[in-house]
């Protein structure tokens, strides 16, 4: 039966620490309340911007135009 030892435990942490890399993915999500005429309302953008583009499932992008209290208005492209 071999023995672990606590020096082998700490080298192989060491070296897994050493090529740790941290890589973060920020994305703010809101949800599409309605949509017509080639505009969409959506909930929960509280740091959209006027002008700012947005990304919606199935390659559909759309640019922020309105910013109300409770939603943002967006054209969609596409």
């Amino acid at each position: 039966m071999a023995q672990i030892r606590a020096e082998e435990i700490s080298e192989i942490i060491k070296k897994q620490l050493a090529g740790y890399e941290t890589a973060v993915d920020v994305a703010e999500v809101g949800t599409v309340i309605e949509t017509g005429d080639g505009i969409a309302r959506i909930y929960g953008l509280e740091k959209a911007m006027a002008g700012e583009l947005l990304e919606f499932p199935h390659e559909v992008f759309g640019m922020v135009l309105n910013l109300e209290e409770d939603n943002v208005g967006a054209v969609l492209l596409g």
